[in-house]
């Protein structure tokens, strides 16, 4: 019995090693989530994720600024990121930013949609040809392609085209036909076994674009659209509409007697029922057609600052206070919805408005190029989330150094019902 004590202390120890790595095994597979099983699910939180803190595009931040990046956002909860085009280096080095990190720690968890640019010929020219599409889109649907099979863990979702079916995206747009016929494309890959068999393919456009605008978008190329994809992804932005559309904004005679702030938490929760009004919109023309799959919303945000349509000398929109209300009205409607929100977006981005620094465009992050999280972030500094962690060197700190008075001192009630009527008319 002595003689068989070293043999059978081999014996188990082996066997423990066995059942460590098959745990570790399930572990890791339990953290290759597929897009049926993300999309909804309020334990993984979305964002729009851009990530250039340059004045241009061609200053790409570095794999090192990208892993801050995601790591921040993992503190935050994020768990699925949605990417714009693979026209550039970037996403292509945020992919392995995250396949880096996962490496590094077996827990970390992040997801991309990823986003294949598509427009017309000709696009942001004085000549658009908007019934061609640009030679250009084969090559971006091939670079998405390549980086799927290249990270099959981490991208789980393709949208072909970002509001490139709107009618005011004059410069860049295509007929529903055009995305129609590259979302056919990669779902023919899938059945053909050339992509993941649970690969997602969708377009993240407008609302209006999926049926809930006018008849002009009630096309057959839509409704056969609406039928390829796995899911719709819709976009609403009341934020814009407090001046292109502002029934729902100006505060109205029956609330003139309010508080300033009781003024502004009704507008913003008048701004929430607008975007679900948008969202609802969209669900009922797809159920038109006889189709019933899920509608998350693909963009959604509030900007902190503005000098133009959105600021003090327009709509009276725009500050850190309203932005934040807008944030927790959007997570909270959606988290019990079972909807996911790709919130716009992560941190500000000086490129998108490059000649103008206080454009709302350059404004809609959560964190700003101070590495300064803005009022919707507070709770999370206050709670330790973004402990250890730096952007470009800098720990995460408050707006305002985390003073609310002076935040409020920035802070503008809408204007009446009656200053937006009369405006209108003028």
């Amino acid at each position: 019995m002595k003689r068989l004590l070293p043999f059978l202390s081999l014996f188990f120890a082996v066997m423990l090693m066995t059942s460590c790595n098959l745990g570790s095994g399930k572990a890791s597979d339990s953290l290759n989530k597929t897009a049926k099983e993300i999309l909804g699910n309020p334990k993984y939180q979305a964002i729009s994720y851009g990530g250039y803190r340059e004045i241009s595009r061609d200053l790409e931040p570095t794999i090192s600024e990208l892993k801050e990046d995601m790591k921040i956002l993992s503190a935050m909860g994020i768990k699925l990121i949605r990417t714009y085009n693979v026209t550039f280096p970037q996403v292509a080095n945020v992919l392995k930013a995250i396949s880096e990190l996962k490496r590094a720690d077996p827990e970390f968890e992040m997801y991309v949609m990823l986003g294949a640019w598509i427009d017309c010929k000709n696009a942001f020219t004085e000549s658009p040809i908007r019934n061609m599409e640009s030679e250009k889109n084969e090559g971006e649907i091939e670079r998405a392609v390549a980086l799927t099979k290249q990270y099959p863990d981490i991208v789980k979702i393709i949208a072909v085209g970002n509001e490139a079916m709107v009618k005011w995206a004059w410069s860049y747009y295509v007929e529903p036909g055009i995305i129609l016929k590259w979302v056919n494309h990669l779902q023919n890959q899938k059945k053909a076994g050339k992509l993941p068999a649970d690969l997602w393919i969708t377009s993240s456009d407008n609302f209006a674009s999926w049926g809930g605008g006018g008849d002009e978008y009630h096309v057959d190329d839509l409704n056969q659209l609406i039928k390829a994809v796995d899911f719709i992804s819709m976009h609403t932005y009341p934020m814009h509409d407090t001046h292109y559309n502002p029934d729902f904004w100006g505060v109205p005679e029956s609330e003139e007697n309010l508080s300033d702030l009781e003024k502004i938490d009704a507008a913003m929760l008048r701004a929430k029922n607008y975007a679900i009004s948008q969202y609802e919109s969209v669900v009922n023309y797809m159920k038109s057609l006889g189709v019933d799959k899920p509608v998350h919303i693909g963009e959604t945000g509030w900007a902190t600052q503005s000098n133009e349509f959105y600021g003090v000398d327009g709509s009276r929109a725009i500050d850190e206070y309203k932005s934040a209300a807008f944030y927790n009205h959007m997570r909270d409607w959606t988290n019990a919805a079972g909807i996911t929100c790709f919130y716009f977006q992560a941190f500000d981005e000086p490129w998108k408005d490059a000649a103008n620094p206080l454009g709302s465009e350059n404004h809609f992050g959560l964190i700003n190029l101070q590495s300064q999280a803005k009022y919707a972030l507070w709770d999370l500094v206050d709670s330790g989330k973004f402990e250890g962690l730096t952007r470009a060197g800098k720990p995460i700190t408050k707006t305002y150094n985390g003073d609310l008075e002076a935040l409020m001192n920035d802070v503008k009630v809408p204007p009446t019902a009656l200053e937006i009527k009369a405006n209108k008319n003028k």
